[in-house]
């Protein structure tokens, strides 16, 4: 809940600011070292604790933990708005895919290597939670070494000084975007229907967790499996987007991703044979981020540079919205009534945004290439 909502609110509530931004680039660096601040700051707590417990140590993490996410959800929005900006339509998808599959591999390695030397047992690191240092710092150092870079890039400045406006014009601005443009108001339904996917991400662990007996360990292959996937389904989703159409694109991860939850429930009823087949569930996970960047791409082609922040915020929110209130309903259901009712409701969600992209237009056959 705290991850989606930091990734909704915070960037409509940023969008004025991003958007009368003269550099965007100051801003993506702002909100990169924030991202590593949070990470640096946890590895520090870590580090002074112990690894002892204390009321207060969850409370903090959260806290921080969602200070982080708001960060990423600005972030992302001031991203997607430079690429907007700087990059043409149809190089979009082999900047995904080069970003995919570079950050996926460097991902992979470093999964590989150091999260087997720091996740030796359930409690951390042969019964002590100090590895937990290394690794939040180590993912605070990227952070920081990624602010820097982006202030390596190549932006002319923008003049646009418009009145700021309050949190009520923001959302009524938001509200009039889906209302008057029916392709765009589309493209929200099928961001929500989308979000429903969102909702399963902490469900496949437990699943994994209860019905084959998985454990910390298996977190690591988890997260090459998902780096892996990113990376596979990047590349044939990079050069269709920018040879036919984000669409194109769109329509055929929406159909893939329907997979996951059923194959995730299959798996899970072979008990002890279905435990080296989980992982590939976490491989077609991967499909997960590269549809939002799809997701992204396409909405930047349905207005101009200055409207992409609106634009882009509001299909945060919606994207946001299924995880926000249903992720504490679906938990429950899950105890009330089974995994097997809960993945079949997002099952159907998703089937139903996949037939939703059929109604959708394709930007480019009525625009030039930017």
């Amino acid at each position: 809940m705290l991850n989606r909502f930091g990734q909704s609110l915070p960037p409509l509530l940023a969008s004025d600011r991003i958007r009368n931004a003269t550099f965007k680039k100051y801003r993506l660096f702002g909100t990169t070292l924030m991202m590593g601040i949070c990470f640096l700051t946890l590895s520090g707590i870590w580090l002074l604790t112990e690894g002892k417990k204390s009321w207060w140590l969850p409370i903090l993490f959260l806290v921080i933990y969602g200070i982080f996410f708001s960060s990423t959800g600005i972030n992302q929005l001031v991203l997607n708005t430079v690429s907007g900006k700087l990059i043409r339509v149809d190089w979009r998808g082999r900047l995904a895919l080069l970003g995919t599959v570079f950050g996926a591999t460097t991902a992979v390695l470093c999964a590989w290597y150091l999260l087997g030397i720091w996740l030796v047992d359930e409690n951390g690191s042969s019964g002590n939670q100090s590895n937990f240092v290394m690794i939040f710092a180590f993912t605070g150092v990227a952070f920081v070494l990624a602010a820097i870079v982006a202030l390596f890039l190549e932006e002319h400045p923008d003049h646009v000084h418009e009145q700021r406006r309050g949190v009520v014009d923001l959302f009524r601005a938001a509200v009039s975007t889906v209302i008057h443009d029916r392709n765009f108001r589309t493209v929200t339904i099928i961001g929500a229907l989308f979000g429903m996917y969102l909702t399963l991400f902490p469900h496949y662990q437990r699943l994994g967790r209860d019905r084959l007996d998985l454990g910390l360990t298996a977190l690591i292959p988890w997260v090459l499996a998902q780096n892996i996937g990113a990376a596979l389904f990047s590349i044939p989703a990079g050069w269709i987007a920018d040879r036919f159409g984000n669409r194109l694109v769109l329509r055929v991860m929406m159909l893939i991703l329907c997979i996951a939850p059923m194959l995730a429930l299959g798996l899970a009823k072979l008990g002890d044979a279905g435990q080296p087949w989980f992982t590939v569930v976490f491989c077609l996970l991967g499909l997960t981020p590269v549809t939002m960047r799809i997701l992204n791409n396409y909405t930047l082609e349905l207005t101009d540079n200055h409207d992409h922040p609106r634009y882009l915020s509001t299909l945060s929110i919606a994207m946001a919205v299924p995880p926000v209130l249903l992720s504490p309903f679906f938990g429950a259901l899950i105890d009330w009534v089974s995994f097997e009712f809960v993945f079949l409701i997002v099952v159907i969600c998703g089937i139903c945004g996949w037939l939703l992209t059929f109604r959708i237009k394709e930007p480019r056959q009525s625009s030039a290439l930017v």
